[in-house]
């Protein structure tokens, strides 16, 4: 978390001294260029980059030392916002007069300096709502919160939900706490919280629920078999956290796929286990390909959406989306949108087609699917049904890269190993598409998944990207 929290610091701090540098340049041509009369016009003595990289240094500095970048200001009311940054950019901006006189640069125009002053802060404050409004409409959205448990309801469990709302973080979704105590099942923890069941039973609850992390907030000499629960935990892809008791060696729990390590979680110390990779700075630029590659590709490929659409048309009659119920990361629910190459209603005939299924486990795949209309084959050969999935992406629900996301019956069925799959959002190509596809049986498929999870790295990103094309191209869809 700090270091997520470092990353976008310095993305903020970098957005800021651009709009900074932006005002310079605009307060500059509009003094030069664009009044008349006696206002315009510049004097060509001051070394005007010299000043505009003077400004950002003086003017950043300024907005740290007035907390733009602390994890408070996001919350602050517009108002607030306007007051924080007029008081930042003046303060900034009289050093920056200092600094200017001490060094002996004259000649610079008081308009442009107005100018500069008002249109800083200006792009400043809309730029911090814009951001804080979209923020917020993410966060609030299921594919950005966390969705927490906790195991226990006294202390420490209040404590942690205290934090939670002081700090009033939307990102986070609490589901409930979890007691040894039979007797304080269903009680209230605190206001829209409560015991939603007993230890014992949390394998259940992490197989029936959408659960990102379990969070110990109890004595861990309470939790009988604690090595077992966490065991599961770490099977199924869901991060364990633990606020210390100290007695923590007790458990004497080697992990097999999670790494281990201490963080900081809303200011409170915890050691936590995490079995999905938390190279923070690599995974912002894989959010960041994501977005970027979907934007792109749905910009560029809009000409054949039209042409798909229009043969899917006159090919069969029904809608030209198909969409379907996946499960995305740690089991949340999502629609997943594809071009429709079946007749409609193809969902109601699978089950009379279940003894013509080629791939064993729970997944249905054949190769002369019946329900295909005459268009749908040629999209499924090449993969161009799967292209309304950058919608998805954009959505915030896929990735580039990452496993296929399952429909539920199939989830129900998996082994508690095969659920680590789900522990990092699904992908529009995986590894099990440039190996082989419907040609690889369903556990080495699994396999392939938890490898992927296990060595990843945006290198490994961008190699699966580049082998998606070859495969693509070879036409083995189906």
């Amino acid at each position: 978390m700090q270091e997520r929290n470092r990353i976008w610091r310095v993305i903020f701090l970098g957005i800021d001294a651009g709009l900074t540098a932006a005002a310079f340049i605009l307060a500059y041509v509009a003094k030069k260029y664009w009044l008349s009369g006696e206002v315009a016009g510049l004097s060509v003595r001051p070394n005007y980059s010299f000043l505009l990289l003077l400004a950002v240094i003086v003017l950043t500095l300024s907005y740290q030392s007035y907390g733009f970048y602390a994890p408070s200001f996001r919350f602050l009311r517009p108002a607030q916002v306007l007051i924080r940054v007029v008081k930042a950019v003046v303060a900034g901006f009289a050093c920056y007069l200092l600094l200017l006189y001490l060094i002996h640069q004259q000649d610079i125009s008081r308009m442009m300096m107005f100018l500069f002053v008002g249109m800083t802060s200006a792009f400043l404050f809309f730029a911090k709502i814009a951001m804080a409004r979209i923020e917020a409409f993410q966060r609030s959205r299921d594919a950005y919160q966390k969705k927490l448990l906790i195991v226990g309801s006294r202390a420490r469990a209040k404590e942690l939900i205290t934090v939670l709302r002081q700090r009033t973080l939307p990102e986070y979704q609490l589901l409930g706490c979890l007691e040894t105590d039979k007797s304080r099942l269903n009680q209230e923890v605190a206001p829209g919280v409560a015991v939603i069941g007993l230890v014992n039973g949390m394998r259940q609850i992490l197989l029936a629920k959408a659960v990102d992390e379990v969070i110990y907030a109890m004595p861990l000499e309470q939790v009988r078999d604690i090595r077992a629960h966490i065991a599961f935990a770490e099977q199924l892809g869901v991060r364990v956290r633990i606020l210390p008791d100290w007695q923590i060696q007790k458990i004497m729990y080697h992990p097999e796929a999670a790494r281990i390590y201490f963080d900081d979680f809303l200011g409170l110390p915890t050691v936590a286990l995490s079995s999905t990779p938390t190279q923070e700075l690599q995974l912002f630029c894989k959010a960041i390909l994501d977005y970027l590659g979907a934007a792109i590709a749905l910009l560029l490929l809009s000409p054949l959406f039209a042409l798909i659409a229009g043969l899917i048309k006159l090919s069969s009659p029904g809608p030209v989306f198909f969409t379907q119920e996946r499960c995305g990361l740690n089991g949340r629910r999502f629609r997943l949108y594809k071009f429709r190459t079946m007749v409609q209603h193809a969902e109601e005939l699978r089950a009379g087609l279940a003894d013509k299924n080629e791939m064993d486990g729970p997944v249905f795949k054949m190769r002369n699917d019946p329900r295909l209309v005459g268009v749908g084959r040629f999209l499924r050969k090449w993969s161009l049904d799967e292209l309304p999935q950058f919608i998805n992406i954009l959505r915030g629900e896929m990735s580039l890269v990452g496993p296929r996301p399952p429909i539920p019956e199939e989830v129900a069925r998996y082994r508690p190993w095969q659920r680590r799959r789900l522990s990092m959002k699904p992908g529009l190509t995986c590894i099990w598409q440039i190996s082989g596809r419907n040609n690889i049986d369903f556990e080495r498929w699994m396999r392939l998944d938890l490898e992927y999870i296990d060595n990843w790295s945006l290198l490994l990103d961008l190699k699966v990207l580049f082998l998606t094309v070859p495969a693509v191209l070879a036409g083995t869809g189906h």
